[in-house]
This record gives structure tokens, sequence and C-alpha cells, in this order.
């Protein structure tokens, strides 16, 4: 394959096409029913295998996290609050105690 006869490829500048959203004027209605997965997370620890397979119904796993603690609040995987258990009308809620900001959620994601 020859190269002499190559020269750069030119693309037409990039402009906005008429009625696109510009930066700051954006539309966030095409996202609002896009389903996410929220998950609260109470503790973790790790356990060897051999442990694992004794459990059983009454069995008490100890977590690295104190009872009291705030609970971690995912979505889709990145922390995003944390909070408290609450009971609302006879159900489990959470309470959400601190939010991450957006600047810190972006940092995090890098």
């Amino acid at each position: 394959m020859s190269t002499e006869n190559a020269a750069p490829a030119a693309f037409d500048p990039l402009t906005a096409e008429p009625g696109a959203p510009v930066a700051g004027d954006l539309n966030l209605d095409v996202i609002l029913d896009v389903p996410v997965q929220l998950s609260l997370e109470v503790g973790r620890t790790r356990i060897p295998i051999r442990d694992l397979l004794q459990l059983t119904a009454g069995s008490v796993v100890e977590l690295e996290r104190a009872a009291g603690e705030p609970l971690d609040v995912f979505v889709n995987g990145t922390l995003i609050a944390q909070g408290e258990v609450v009971v609302v009308n006879e159900r489990f809620g959470v309470r959400l105690t601190d939010v991450v900001s957006p600047a810190e959620r972006i940092k995090r994601l890098k």
C-alpha cells in the first residue's frame, strides 16, 4: 500500500444543529425515566470459604462496620450518599444524612 498520495483528512468544523441544546441548556427530561439500581450497604466482611459453608439459619456474621454507623447508598455501584435506617408505615426506609456532591461523584469516577 503506497502512502505517497495520502493527504490528511479534512472535516467540517463542529457546529450545533439549529435547536440543539448547548452547554448549560441541557434537557434532562430524556433520562428521567431511565431505571437505575439503588443499593444500601450495611457493612462488609471477608470470611474463608470454610466458614461460609458452615453458615446456617441463625448464624451471625460480624461486619466491619460498627452498630450505629451510617449505611452507604449506591446508585449503579457509585457511592452517592450515607444514611440511617428508618421505619415508615411499618416498612424500612433510609433517611439520607450526607449526600456526596456532584463534583466529588465525578472525581470518584476517574
